[in-house]
């Protein structure tokens, strides 16, 4: 396994991130497993060097952190791991049970660290911006988790570029904690975060985190068609059919099938090489629900792309319209 740091800290992370969704309790999303089911994958995980690992409060109500921090322990030295998780969407529908303001952070950081079974939360991540809790607040009350050694580092996911500059700013005129990661929208159907998101995090130094590096699965060749949903996750998901509408998105998929045949390589892993090959991307967050998928991503690391391999993965690719930003409904 290749490693890097993350962003500008001198934190080392593995260029592959496990995606800790697909683990936790299948009552919440019928392709989600259980505890048992998921240990091989971490098992699998920390045998070949993986290090860094993502999760969420919300991703399974909770039971994804539990089981996260379960094997974590079991397998794993909690000194060499990077454990990652996320707080924003509510975790029922009573008051002060989701958002950003600084009692809900407070307390779903607690809840996580109990979930998790851990002293101290490495990357704690904005996982929406809260449009009704002013950005001071929020960035305040992350700082105060820093400070009281809860959380080691923040990091934040999709927004508009102009909205993350203007908390880098923020953090940095009031001597804050500043984010140190971005966990956004990007592979090689959807590229729109490369006309500002990406440049400002190579400038500013922030480690790029890309969430659904395969377009749920359009790119690892899962789909016949675009609007397929033959597979358990398409047809009770439904995001991908609202983030890969286009026609432009399958030629997409056709050109990563061609230089996959040509390198006799599976499509997942040229699709992942190519993330890997832009400069500001730390690590790609990987789910995986089958062992094969978790060693397509391992072996993703290895493999250097030719300039002329990269022109013929880019070329189809269409402008978008924005998405991946709002906050989806559960």
């Amino acid at each position: 396994m290749k490693y890097t740091h993350l962003g500008r800290t001198g934190v080392t992370v593995s260029r592959i991130c496990l995606g800790c969704m697909s683990y936790g309790t299948p009552d919440w999303r019928p392709w989600v497993h259980d505890s048992k089911a998921s240990a091989p994958f971490f098992k699998r995980a920390i045998e070949v060097g993986i290090n860094f690992f993502d999760t969420a409060d919300m991703y399974s109500l909770g039971v994804s952190e539990e089981v996260t921090g379960k094997w974590l322990r079991e397998y794993g030295n909690l000194d060499e791991i990077v454990i990652g998780t996320k707080v924003f969407f509510p975790m029922n529908g009573r008051p002060n049970m989701g958002g950003l303001s600084r009692k809900h952070i407070q307390q779903a950081c607690e809840d996580s660290l109990r979930r998790l079974g851990v002293d101290t939360i490495d990357l704690y991540q904005i996982h929406r911006l809260d449009p009704d809790t002013p950005m001071e607040e929020m960035l305040a009350a992350l700082d105060q988790l820093v400070t009281q050694g809860k959380v080691r580092y923040i990091g934040a996911s999709s927004m508009y570029a102009w909205q993350f500059q203007r908390l880098l700013s923020m953090s940095e005129r009031n001597g804050w904690a500043r984010f140190v990661t971005m966990q956004n929208h990007y592979n090689l159907v959807y590229r729109e975060e490369e006309r500002e998101m990406m440049p400002l995090c190579e400038d500013e130094g922030i480690g790029v985190i890309p969430w659904s590096p395969l377009a749920r699965g359009m790119l690892a060749g899962t789909r016949r068609k675009l609007g397929d949903s033959s597979t358990s996750r398409s047809s009770t998901d439904g995001l991908d059919q609202i983030l890969y509408d286009q026609p432009s998105d399958w030629d997409v998929v056709e050109a990563v099938k061609k230089v996959a045949a040509e390198r006799g390589e599976p499509a997942a892993r040229v699709a992942l090489a190519w993330l890997l090959s832009k400069p500001a991307v730390t690590a790609p967050i990987v789910g995986a629900t089958k062992l094969e998928h978790l060693d397509d991503a391992i072996a993703a690391a290895e493999i250097e792309l030719s300039p002329e391999e990269v022109a013929i993965l880019e070329a189809p690719y269409r402008a978008h319209p924005v998405k991946g930003l709002a906050a989806p409904k559960s």
